[in-house]
């Protein structure tokens, strides 16, 4: 077995702002707990107006680099700011309110043995609800499949990207520019899939980390237009990454982000901020961004007519 000064550095990253109170503690306590030896752990608050700087104080580890920005610079510019600063090899984009499994980033380094030269290493993904508790899991069963092939597994459902269960080769993220899109909605799933593109990647079956779920997850009030605007581009970078293979990526793409949104407006974006014909005219505007490459008309009836239909009928009864 290597020591710490033998394997390589990972960065665990954590972009914070206003969360003292909520999952900081816990997030930086998840980081300091790893059994991984060489990491060094990246705190960027993000001026924050309550006690993230006290609460950082709290914890006497070396490990530990604390950087406090003199205004608020976007979240996205932090996530960039907490690249430009890391140290190690690989990097985790740690989100204050994610989790990872003690053994998380010792099971990325010894599946990948210890090479610096991997793209993304990847475990699977569990669901967590605003309490911590896990509400499904979903295990990363992608090792093997060609780049081309895990997209097509995303389109189908079959895998998933989120950050909290990757870690990204530092100099890799930095070649393709970081974390950017358009609207910052899919800024990590693109760079992750270009860092993968570039540099491959190693698959772990095993959940090793949590997303939370909440009201206050980043992008969840964003507008639908900027959604769809954030998927076309990811798509089309997609097709760059894999020219060859441009029109398969295309035709199951197109459908894949089109029902992503029409998910958005039901889950997300629209379900309590805009009223049903609203919400109707949002589903016909996303049909027609993706050349209404998945019809609307069933989503229309199941999110939003026949709710209502049962609605008035079960109002009808009570009148009887």
């Amino acid at each position: 077995m290597t020591n710490s000064s033998t394997r390589p550095l990972v960065t665990i990253a954590i972009p914070t702002y206003n969360r003292a109170s909520l999952f900081l503690r816990d997030a930086i306590e998840a980081a300091l707990r790893q059994t991984y030896p060489a990491l060094e752990v990246v705190i960027s608050d993000n001026c924050s107006s309550d006690d993230t700087p006290a609460l950082v104080r709290e914890f006497h580890d070396p490990r530990i680099r604390y950087f406090r920005q003199e205004r608020n610079i976007g979240a996205n510019n932090n996530f960039n700011f907490c690249l430009q600063q890391a140290r190690g090899d690989y990097f985790l984009l740690f989100l204050d309110d994610d989790q990872i499994d003690p053994d998380f980033v010792q099971t990325c380094m010894d599946a990948a043995g210890d090479r610096t030269d991997v793209g993304i290493i990847r475990t699977g993904t569990r669901m967590i609800d605003s309490s911590g508790k896990a509400v499904f899991e979903r295990p990363n069963r992608s090792a093997g499949l060609s780049f081309v092939e895990l997209l097509r597994a995303w389109f189908r459902n079959e895998t998933t990207f989120f950050l909290c269960s990757t870690l990204i080769n530092t100099e890799g993220l930095r070649a393709v520019g970081g974390f950017h899109s358009k609207h910052n909605l899919f800024q990590d799933v693109g760079a992750e899939l270009k860092v993968a593109a570039r540099l491959g990647r190693v698959d772990i079956e095993e959940a090793k980390a949590g997303f939370r779920s909440h009201g206050e997850n980043m992008g969840s009030a964003a507008r639908i237009q900027d959604w769809c605007e954030d998927s076309l581009e990811l798509l089309d970078i997609l097709c760059g990454l894999a020219p060859e293979s441009e029109e398969l990526i295309r035709h199951e793409g197109k459908p894949f982000f089109c029902r992503m949104n029409y998910y958005l407006i039901n889950n997300n974006v629209a379900k309590s901020l805009v009223s049903m014909p609203g919400r109707i005219k949002m589903y016909f505007t996303v049909a027609r961004r993706f050349d209404y490459a998945e019809s609307p008309y069933t989503y229309i009836w199941q999110n939003e007519l026949r709710p209502k239909l049962r609605s008035v009928k079960s109002r009808l009864l009570r009148q009887t």
